[in-house]
């Protein structure tokens, strides 16, 4: 995982900017305090680190790729950036506030050791805010249509909801609640489904080298010919039609929002 994220850092924080609606949902759901120290897990260039920062929360940042870490640290180099993963840590016994983690759940290793480890380090009621998508989910999204490949290889990526659900449970944590997303047109953040209403952002090579589905998981000439096909049906006014047969009420991603309950024992 690191040497893959060491490859996608490269100009990574060109396109991947912290949204400002998707960090006040962070806030929302993660319902901080000022007072205690939070982790951001799987914090990549430490963008949404960063702007939690910046609201008045102390964090630390665990990555495992250097090269990301490098650019959080430029970011601001006065936030506690750490190697590390969400299966190692290296954190002490219920020190952690809370945690959240934007779009990295589906690289983790072990998902059950993952979430020992986190409720390990988390305080007695303390909370876990993810923002991911499920397989459920990606399922629903038009670029199935022009790039089937690469969509079917980055769902086999993503944990169930269900498989998130029993991984909390084995390790004594609680899945409180979930809350959909849908992707806005003033999205900040190019991850991969940015470009549902706007699917000209697809043709800038750097926002695509800024998804790990494009710049890792697809192959040079389905990319190659999925873009052909999409420029072709933008012209032709086709691709409405294939954007309105994707439309569901399933959301593009899912906060999901954990707790560790007070009378649990670490």
């Amino acid at each position: 995982m690191s040497a893959k994220y060491n490859h996608i850092g490269i100009d990574y924080n060109s396109t991947r900017n912290a949204d400002k609606y998707l960090t006040q949902q962070l806030i929302k759901h993660l319902n901080p305090n000022t007072r205690g120290v939070f982790l951001d897990i799987g914090c990549g260039t430490g963008n949404y680190t960063n702007a939690l920062s910046k609201q008045g929360f102390s964090f630390i940042g665990i990555d495992p790729s250097e090269l990301m870490l490098e650019k959080a640290k430029l970011l601001n180099n006065s936030i506690d950036w750490r190697i590390g993963s969400a299966e190692h840590t290296g954190l002490n016994n219920a020190s952690i506030e809370g945690i959240i983690g934007s779009l990295t759940i589906h690289h983790w290793t072990d998902l059950n050791k993952a979430f020992i480890e986190l409720k390990r380090i988390l305080k007695p009621k303390g909370r876990i805010v993810f923002f991911t998508s499920t397989p459920k989910q990606m399922k629903g999204y038009w670029l199935n249509h022009y790039f089937p490949k690469m969509l079917k290889d980055a769902i086999k990526q993503m944990p169930t909801l269900n498989f998130i659900r029993k991984a909390t449970e084995l390790s004594g944590l609680q899945l409180k609640e979930t809350h959909n997303y849908f992707v806005s047109p003033n999205l900040e953040d190019k991850f991969l489904y940015c470009g549902k209403h706007d699917a000209k952002l697809y043709f800038d090579e750097g926002i695509r080298h800024g998804i790990s589905s494009f710049s890792d998981l697809a192959n040079k000439n389905e990319v190659s010919q999925g873009l052909a096909k999409l420029k072709q049906d933008i012209s032709s006014g086709k691709i409405h039609t294939i954007i309105k047969s994707y439309e569901n009420d399933l959301g593009d991603y899912l906060y999901i929002i954990i707790e560790k309950n007070e009378q649990l024992l670490i």
